[in-house]
C-alpha cells in the first residue's frame, strides 16, 4: 500500500482537523492506524485461545462466529461515531458529547483502568512465552524482571515519539500476523475430522455451551476501538479511523476463526484441553520436530510486545483527552516535546508495574479477577458508545434516508447487545469489583468539579 506510515501534516481546515493537535505534528497513516488496531487486539491471548475453547468442543466455533458479528457491528459503530466526532478519546468523547460531562468522565475513568490493568495481564502472559527461551526454570525474581522490562520498553518506544511507535507497530504486526495467518490457512490442509471430538463437549445444553464459550471469545476482541481513542494522531481521521477499525477487526476475525479451526483439527481435543501453547502444538503436529513450535513462540513474544506498545499509547491518550476538557487532572493534558502524552504513559506504566509485581507475589486468583475486571471496564465504554449512536440516530438533526437509518439502527442495536453479552460474560465477581473501581472515580470527579474556575 502506498500510504506512508507517518508524515508531517499541513494545517487543516476546521472541518477535517481534530481538536487538540498542533499543525505539523507527526501522525499515523492508514497502515499504522490499522496496525494499532490489530496490534492491540492480537496480543498473547490468541495463542492460548483454542485451549480455552477446547473444553466446549466445536460448538465454541459457533459462539466465536456470533461474537465476531457483534465485534464487527461495534467496529462499524465506532467508524460512524468517528465521522461525527473525529477527535481523540473515542468512547469517552462520544459519551461526553451525547450524555454530558459525568458520563464522559465515567467512560474515561473506566477505560483508563482497562488500559493499565490490561497491560499487566498482557505482560504476564508474554513472560510465559519469553521463558520458552530464557529463565526456563521460571524463577520468580527473574520473571518479575522480564515483566517489568516488557512494560517499560514499550513505554520507552512511546516516549520516543509517534514515528518510533508507528514503525514498531507496523513491523510487529507484520511479524506476528504473517505466522498466524500461515497457520490459519496452511493448517487447514492438515485438518483431520477425528481431532475435533464431540460437537458439544461441555456436558450441558448447546445454548448453554455457546453462551459460556462466548464469554471467553468476547475477550479476544477487546481493543478494536484503539484507533478511535487515538484519532487525533491519525492522518485524515474522518476517513482513516473508520477504515482502520473495520479493516483491523476483519483481519483479526479471519485469523481468530480460521486459526482456531486449524488448531482444533490438527490437535486432538484431549491434548488441546491440556495444552498451554496450542498454536505451538499445532505447528509441531503439522511440521514435526520442535522448530515450528519455537517459531510460533517467537511470534507470540513479538505479538505481546506489539500489543503492549499500542496499549501503552492508549494509557496516555484516553486521560489526555479527558484532561483537556477538565475531566482528568491537568497534568495528563500536556504533550511532551516529542508530541506524546508522556505523563499519562509514565503513570499508567507505574500502575501496571505495581499490579504485575502483585500478581507474581500475591494470589493467582486475585490476578485472574483483575484480568476480568479489565475486560468489564472496557465493556462499559462499548455500551455507552453504542447508546450514543442510537441516541444520535433517533434524535439527531439531519436524518439519513430511511433505508440507511434502518441499517444504522440495526448495527448500533447489535453493538449494544454485544456489550451487554460481554458484561454478563465477565462474571458476578468481576462485576462487583468493576462497579467498586468505577465508583472510586466519584471523589476524583467531585475534586475536579470543585476546583473548576467559576
Amino acid at each position: 500500500m502506498s500510504t506512508t506510515v507517518v508524515r508531517d501534516v499541513p494545517r487543516r481546515s476546521d472541518d477535517d482537523s481534530p481538536p487538540g493537535r498542533q499543525p505539523g505534528q507527526r501522525r499515523l497513516g492508514l497502515p499504522a492506524a490499522t496496525a494499532l488496531v490489530v496490534g492491540s487486539v492480537i496480543g498473547t491471548g490468541v495463542f492460548a485461545l483454542p485451549s480455552a475453547l477446547a473444553g466446549f468442543g466445536p460448538v465454541s466455533l459457533v459462539a466465536f462466529g456470533l461474537v465476531t458479528v457483534g465485534a464487527i457491528a461495534l467496529a462499524l459503530t465506532f467508524s460512524s461515531l468517528n465521522r461525527r466526532i473525529p477527535g481523540s478519546g473515542g468512547p469517552y468523547l462520544y459519551a461526553r458529547e451525547a450524555f454530558g460531562d459525568f458520563a464522559g468522565f465515567l467512560n474515561a475513568w473506566s477505560y483508563w483502568i482497562t488500559a493499565w490493568a490490561g497491560n499487566a495481564a498482557i505482560v504476564v502472559a508474554w513472560v510465559g512465552y519469553v521463558e520458552v527461551f530464557w529463565n526456563t526454570s521460571h524463577a520468580k525474581v527473574w520473571s518479575i524482571v522480564i515483566a517489568l522490562a516488557g512494560l517499560w520498553l514499550p513505554a520507552a518506544v512511546n516516549l520516543a515519539g509517534i514515528r518510533s511507535l508507528a514503525a514498531v507497530q507496523v513491523v510487529s504486526t507484520v511479524l506476528k500476523f504473517v505466522p498466524l495467518l500461515f497457520m490459519a490457512t496452511v493448517g487447514l490442509l492438515f485438518v483431520k475430522s477425528a481431532n475435533f471430538g464431540e460437537f458439544n463437549a461441555s456436558g450441558g445444553s448447546v445454548l448453554g455451551a455457546i453462551s459460556a464459550a462466548a464469554a471467553i471469545a468476547l475477550f479476544a476482541y477487546i481493543g478494536i476501538e484503539t484507533a478511535s481513542v487515538a484519532a487525533g494522531r491519525v492522518v485524515d481521521p474522518r476517513r482513516n479511523v473508520g477504515r482502520a477499525t473495520v479493516i483491523g477487526t476483519l483481519a483479526c476475525a479471519v485469523v481468530y476463526i480460521l486459526g482456531t479451526v486449524a488448531v482444533f483439527g490438527t490437535v486432538s481435543q484431549d491434548a488441546l484441553i491440556a495444552s498451554t501453547a496450542p498454536f505451538t502444538d499445532s505447528a509441531n503436529a503439522i511440521f514435526g520436530g520442535e522448530w515450528a513450535g519455537d517459531t510460533v513462540a517467537v511470534a507470540a513474544v513479538v505479538s505481546g510486545f506489539g500489543a503492549l506498545v499500542g496499549w501503552t499509547l492508549v494509557v496516555g491518550e484516553m486521560p489526555q483527552a479527558a484532561a483537556r476538557n477538565r475531566l482528568f487532572p491537568a497534568r495528563f493534558a500536556r504533550d511532551s516535546r516529542r508530541g506524546v502524552p508522556a505523563y499519562g504513559i509514565v503513570i499508567g506504566t507505574l500502575l501496571a508495574s505495581a499490579l504485575t509485581v502483585v500478581s507474581y507475589t500475591s494470589f493467582a486468583r486475585v490476578f485472574t479477577t483483575v484480568v476480568l475486571l479489565s475486560v468489564l471496564t472496557a465493556v462499559i465504554p462499548y455500551l455507552f458508545s453504542a447508546a450514543a449512536q442510537l441516541y444520535w440516530l433517533l434524535t439527531g438533526g439531519r436524518r439519513p434516508r430511511p433505508a440507511h437509518l434502518a441499517r444504522d439502527l440495526v448495527v448500533a442495536g447489535v453493538a449494544l447487545l454485544f456489550g451487554f453479552w460481554a458484561l454478563a460474560g465477565s462474571g458476578y465477581q468481576a462485576a462487583y469489583y468493576g462497579l467498586f473501581c468505577l465508583l472510586l472515580g466519584l471523589p476524583v470527579y467531585i475534586w475536579l468539579k470543585v476546583g473548576e474556575p467559576r
